[in-house]
């Protein structure tokens, strides 16, 4: 009796989805198995996604840069202890989180789901540069000795493909997320982990001016073998702690972190927007704080002058003022909430020269003004339609897709 011919290709036998997030994570080695068979599969970039699927994806980006800001937190307080070493803990637990980025990056770039072709490339180059920042670093490290500065150019490779990485997060999940409240509150976690990244370098010198403080006073945080092996590279106590000068703080918190939050403003749209990230970063960065000190770990003042800021820039937002006469405004009242901060000892050396404040405010005018300029240009309204080889164009152009695509808002 002949055997019946046996068929082409064994089509895949999907399990039922799990009924909710909650129960999936109840069994993960079963919801990792649902979610390969049902959506590890080639495609191009714009596939329809569902969007509880999406919204699991996204919320694995929110873990892995929760993993990584609680290892560059960490990093900097152990720095300022310990001499490095390439496997410190907290160098373990960012590249926990770097290796999540790296696996949610190739399921984009496999499967072509939850990303359009712009976001996909954003994520390849910022995890790309990230990933050859870091053999950069470590032999930077072995060269120049100790160089435990946030504001190596290594360093500012971390940074930079950091940012690209999450642009591309942040690009892919307003496109493709249904406006509602998961939207706005996925789109605020994605924009406080940006804006953490980039005023990041300024811990530097927020941990380093309690850090010199304690020395000169005889009661030093630094492990001896730390301070020694800084002496043995030339560098003075001052030098180790406060490495750049007094301009770079105030310069950093108004051109790059108070920008970054005029951007997030302006994308997401939510009338405090840049004050709910400015508090909640700050209210992330105090409860590290009780946690560092409380486990021997040298302490850090906060940057409270960011808050300010971002409540004037959501008024100015709000109040539709442009940016010409907003951001001198804005300067001018974090110069003041810095003046108080510093009469109060809780902040790092500022330089107070009249020319450097009107340098750095003309140049957070000027940084403001072509943002405003840049979401008005034509540029800007092409770069907010998705590009997607593999979407249907009418539909997702439309927000019409019901399990997915790109939502009119």
């Amino acid at each position: 009796m002949p055997h019946p011919a046996a068929p082409a290709a064994r089509a895949r036998v999907v399990p039922p989805a799990p009924g909710s997030l909650a129960a999936g994570l109840r069994h993960p080695v079963a919801l990792v198995h649902w979610l390969w068979l049902a959506y590890v599969t080639p495609g191009r970039p714009g596939r329809p996604t569902p969007q509880t699927e999406l919204r699991w994806i996204y919320t694995a980006w929110l873990g892995a840069f929760l993993l990584k800001m609680l290892g560059s937190s960490w990093d900097v307080s152990w720095h300022f202890r310990w001499l490095r070493d390439d496997l410190a803990p907290p160098h373990l637990l960012n590249s926990a989180g770097t290796a999540v980025v790296i696996a949610l990056v190739a399921f984009h770039s496999y499967s072509g789901r939850g990303v359009d072709r712009r976001a996909l490339r954003l994520m390849q180059w910022g995890i790309g540069t990230f990933l050859v920042a870091v053999p950069i670093d470590i032999v930077n490290h072995r060269i120049n000795g100790l160089d435990i500065t946030s504001w190596s150019p290594s360093h500012a490779l971390l940074y930079i493909g950091t940012a690209i990485m999450l642009a591309g997060a942040i690009r892919g999940w307003w496109l493709y997320a249904a406006p509602g409240r998961v939207r706005d509150l996925v789109a605020l976690g994605l924009w406080l982990f940006f804006a953490e990244n980039v005023v990041f370098p300024n811990q530097h010198q927020e941990y380093g001016v309690l850090s010199l403080r304690a020395y000169e006073a005889g009661q030093t945080t630094a492990e001896p073998q730390l301070l020694d092996f800084a002496a043995a590279q030339g560098q003075t106590p001052t030098t180790f702690m406060l490495p750049v000068p007094p301009w770079v703080h105030p310069a950093w918190i108004l051109c790059a972190g108070l920008l970054s939050l005029v951007v997030a403003r302006k994308v997401v749209g939510l009338r405090w927007t840049a004050t709910l990230i400015a508090g909640t970063y700050l209210a992330y960065r105090a409860l590290v704080w009780v946690g560092l000190v409380a486990t021997g770990f040298p302490p850090s003042v906060l940057p409270l002058v960011l808050l300010v800021g971002a409540v004037c820039i959501d008024l100015a937002v709000t109040l539709r003022l442009p940016g010409w006469s907003a951001a001198p405004a804005t300067a001018t009242l974090v110069y003041v909430a810095g003046w108080l901060q510093d009469a109060a000892g809780i902040l790092p050396p500022w330089d107070w020269s009249w020319w450097s404040i009107a340098l750095v405010v003309a140049a957070f005018t000027a940084l403001w003004t072509a943002v405003d300029l840049l979401a008005r240009s034509t540029w800007s309204a092409r770069w907010r339609r998705p590009v997607e080889p593999g979407g249907t164009a009418e539909g997702v152009l439309a927000g019409a897709h019901p399990d997915g695509g790109a939502s009119s808002r």
